[in-house]
């Protein structure tokens, strides 16, 4: 854990030192869209081509946990030295006991 993560846990008012499973890393999963096509078309696909998804780039994006929908977000790209990486802000998270 670097200064960034103690300082994001600081500001969040939570102490993660508190629980042995804080340090453990979790593997999200940031789905941007779906697509059903025919398996015929699918071995027909090589290089350059495109699949077209169920959404649009200003579309909101789900965050999961397994099988388990955490997160809803937007995409965006970083500025600065990380120009050109994506990110997710979040916009709304999942009531875990009552559902989304």
């Amino acid at each position: 854990m670097d200064d960034r993560d103690h300082a994001a846990d600081a500001a969040a008012g939570e102490d993660t030192t508190a629980h042995p499973f804080s340090r453990v890393p979790v593997e999200i999963t940031i789905s941007v869209g779906k697509t059903r096509p025919m398996l015929r078309d699918l071995l027909r696909l090589g290089p350059d081509a495109i699949l077209p998804l169920d959404s649009r780039v200003q579309d909101p994006v789900e965050l999961y946990i397994g099988d388990r929908l955490i997160a809803r977000g937007e995409l965006q790209e970083l500025d600065g030295d990380r120009t050109g990486q994506l990110a997710v802000r979040l916009t709304e998270i999942a009531d875990l006991k009552n559902g989304l």
